[in-house]
């Protein structure tokens, strides 16, 4: 089980990194990976397709851009054309089976690249007539879904740690799926599944969480990982998600994983706002530490 043992109100720096996901349908990865390079950013996150990966290609172009891999972005629900397909609370057995694979292709795909994280978030079947917009699943119907996947997620955490690897478990907002929406529900797991650690993202917090601070407290002694996107998906500080509350947070718990920004990107025209969001969450760092000084 993760147990931080931190000392609070660290001052220690961030580590930044980005989801290579946002610009697969715009450019060549070579491309992407020589742009950033230029932008600061400290390592980038590689999206979980292993079967469409050529590994020796995508090695030498993170090596050309000199751009460490940090972790798997699993590519789960709509991110995917395969993603029908990875539900790991399905009652189908061949999708859980195929979801189990492709969890472990990833470990393998991660642990060549020399990431040390790999996400998961957990679909099922569609509920008949179910609401994603006004719906709600009790605590004790999501704790008799969710024990479903304890004894799964257990194999496939030792099988992770055994290649060096952390998986995290990454809530997803109830227009994913409302099975794991929130901190609350991925603690249910974590706190019950050994090695297990748990993803926070800006965006679906966001939609689901009472507080940011609160989130980030309560999961405190299980955050692996992080991903930033502003309400509106786009880089922070373009849209109106309160940034210097989340980074103040995660200071004063001594947080020390990456920050990885998940932005949409639409189009090859993104250099400014990625630099500029990068620019504007190291300024509320830089602030904070300042503060704690």
């Amino acid at each position: 089980m993760y147990r931080y043992h931190k000392v609070f109100g660290s001052s220690m720096m961030m580590k930044y990194s980005i989801t290579l996901a946002s610009f697969r349908k715009i450019e060549p990865i070579e491309e992407t990976l020589a742009r950033l390079a230029k932008q600061g950013f400290d390592a980038v996150e590689m999206y979980g397709e292993p079967e469409e990966v050529d590994l020796k290609k995508l090695k030498d172009a993170l090596s050309t851009a000199r751009l460490p891999v940090c972790g798997i972005t699993g590519m789960w629900g709509r991110a995917s054309t395969q993603g029908w397909k990875r539900k790991l609370l399905s009652t189908d057995h061949s999708l859980v089976t195929a979801s189990e694979k492709y969890v472990k292709d990833c470990i393998r795909m991660c642990s060549q690249l020399g990431g040390k994280e790999m996400n998961i978030c957990l679909f099922a079947n569609e509920i008949a007539e179910f609401d994603k917009t006004h719906g709600t699943i009790t605590i004790e119907q999501k704790k008799q879904i969710l024990s479903r996947a304890s004894p799964m997620l257990r194999k496939l955490c030792k099988e992770a740690r055994d290649s060096g690897i952390s998986l995290v478990l990454e809530p997803l907002n109830r227009y994913s799926t409302p099975y794991c929406a929130t901190a609350s529900d991925a603690l249910l797991l974590a706190r019950h599944v050994d090695n297990l650690g748990i993803l926070l993202d800006t965006f679906h917090m966001n939609i689901e969480e009472d507080s940011f601070e609160e989130a980030i407290f309560a999961s405190r002694d299980f955050l692996v990982h992080t991903h930033f996107a502003d309400n509106n998906r786009k880089m922070p500080g373009f849209a109106h998600i309160n940034f210097k509350t989340i980074v103040t947070s995660l200071q004063k718990i001594s947080y020390d994983g990456y920050v990885s920004f998940e932005p949409n990107i639409a189009d090859r025209n993104y250099e400014y706002v990625t630099k500029k969001g990068l620019e504007f969450i190291r300024e509320i760092e830089a602030f904070g530490r300042v503060a704690a000084a």
